[in-house]
């Protein structure tokens, strides 16, 4: 039963590596498009 252990922990390490590119993914996705709010909002003053 111990062999099948690396099985879970490579299920594990793949879920992790997942949840945190979408994490990163997302933050900058929103940085980007608050700055053009940003800058679309200043020129239309």
């Amino acid at each position: 039963m111990d062999s099948n252990w690396w099985i879970l922990l490579i299920e594990a390490a793949v879920a992790l590596g997942l949840f945190l590119f979408i994490i990163w993914w997302t933050m900058f996705a929103g940085k980007k498009k608050d700055n053009d709010d940003t800058k679309s909002m200043k020129d239309k003053e």
